[in-house]
């Protein structure tokens, strides 16, 4: 008879050497969870106030007794939705390289990482109390941030390299270039018109670019 966690009347996952394996979750509970997590973080994009469980799970097609199997607190969700965007944000460098050209894929990927602060704004309040009372692991969000545009800086580069002007400048930090584009989206955050941050992304790439020969 499976053994029963006295506090939560659920059964204990089996042992290491019970010989039962894990249940894995069924496609359809795997697609829920995915989909929940997709309208959320268009809901937290989105919105200018709270944002209602009730309404992601309406909109995702499921009742709410669904999230809540999935999520059982707002942070739990919150934070799968921060996850899940973040490692969109690092993987898509290569993909994006491997698509456009160096400077392309550098104007497409800070394209990308807006879309990704602008979902953070909507669960900012979340996040700050999870990470302070320790309930959401602090991810190493910089970190890789940075080394994603490390990645797009480097081939540009080398790309640069092969064809005698670069594409991308060589002597840049990383880094610098994180923190420019935070200022940027921090500061248009109090009022956000897309015109203005595409033409502060434009000044940004204009210093990414080598300078021209004199």
């Amino acid at each position: 008879m499976t053994s029963t966690d006295p506090v939560s009347q659920s059964p204990t996952p089996p042992g290491p050497g019970s010989g039962k394996k894990p249940r894995t979750p069924r496609a359809d509970a795997l697609r829920n969870r995915d989909k929940l997590v997709r309208v959320a973080g268009a809901a937290f994009a989105a919105a200018e106030g709270p944002v209602s469980l009730e309404g992601i799970a309406r909109d995702a097609g499921v009742g709410i007794g669904t999230l809540y199997r999935h999520f059982p607190t707002r942070e739990a969700l919150v934070e799968a939705v921060y996850a899940a965007e973040l490692d969109d944000v690092a993987a898509s460098a290569p993909a994006l390289l491997r698509e456009l050209p160096p400077d392309a894929a550098l104007r497409a990927w800070i394209e990308r990482y807006a879309a990704f602060i602008a979902t953070k704004r909507g669960m900012a309040d979340t996040l700050r109390a999870g990470w302070a009372s320790g309930r959401i692991a602090a991810p190493a969000t910089g970190e890789r941030v940075t080394a994603a545009i490390a990645t797009i800086l480097a081939a540009g580069a080398e790309a640069g390299a092969e064809a005698g002007a670069g594409a991308l400048r060589a002597d840049v930090e990383p880094g610098d270039v994180t923190l420019m584009l935070l200022g940027i989206f921090l500061v248009s955050a109090a009022a956000p018109t897309s015109e203005q941050t595409g033409r502060l992304i434009d000044l940004v790439m204009d210093a990414l670019r080598p300078y021209p020969p004199r």
